[in-house]
């Protein structure tokens, strides 16, 4: 059995050199086979893989939508109000008489905090601070239909705050911070106030039906924007 000038085996033996061939077709095969098992292991992976990338992103989306349903679902409601001066009567409200001026400088006023009386020309716009507001500035906003919510910062915070906060409209109202209240919690309206101990009084939704936008006031539907931010405006 000699080797050819190709390499090839060869045998002068018909039958020994019929082996040969058969041995080397059959090595041809085999590789064939498992190059082609190889490409179709790689064909599977790769079907896995794009497989698993779209349920990858099958789910991301889903958790998406999910988060946004959610958000939807949960979001705070916004509160809302029909414009006061019904005269319904609430409990502990005190109601006053103060005359409206606009002046200059400081006032003193008999109610603490303020609710109506000579002011600045000039209104605080409505919003939710988180640091004391200038008197003569809030009260003209009074004077437009605001309801100016005040508190102690030491004695309401964290959810009670968020919870007052909660009762809020989006529009004429001032939510801030007040040294020296008689209590934690004080709603003012132009000649109307109501002294309160905890954020969770049902009578704090009862005074902004019958005090908020009052058409009472001396000037009912006058803007609560377009004038001065005080200090720490949030929104």
């Amino acid at each position: 059995m000699t080797p050819t000038s190709s390499g090839k085996r060869q045998s002068g033996n018909p039958a020994t050199q019929a082996k040969i061939e058969l041995s080397v077709k059959q090595q041809r095969e085999q590789q064939k086979q498992e190059k082609l098992a190889e490409y179709q292991r790689q064909l599977a992976k790769r079907r896995r893989s794009r497989l698993t990338w779209w349920v990858v992103g099958v789910t991301a989306g889903l958790a998406v939508v999910a988060l946004i349903a959610a958000s939807v679902i949960f979001a705070p409601k916004k509160v809302t109000y029909e414009a006061g001066g019904t005269g319904a009567e609430i409990e502990g409200v005190e109601t006053f008489t103060n005359e409206t001026q606009h002046v200059a400088g400081t006032v003193d006023y008999p109610q603490n905090p303020p609710a109506g009386g000579p002011h600045n020309q000039y209104w605080l716009n409505c919003g939710i601070y988180d640091q004391p507001q200038q008197n003569e500035n809030a009260v003209h906003s009074l004077e437009h239909g605001a309801v100016w919510v005040t508190y102690d910062a030491a004695q309401v915070s964290g959810a009670e705050l968020d919870e007052l906060t909660s009762h809020l409209p989006t529009t004429y109202v001032i939510l801030s911070p007040y040294e020296g209240l008689p209590s934690p919690i004080v709603l003012s309206a132009w000649n109307a106030q109501l002294q309160l101990e905890r954020a969770s009084d049902t009578r704090i939704p009862e005074f902004f039906e019958e005090y908020w936008r009052n058409q009472n006031v001396p000037e009912a539907g006058a803007a609560c924007t377009g004038a001065i931010d005080g200090p720490g405006k949030q929104s």
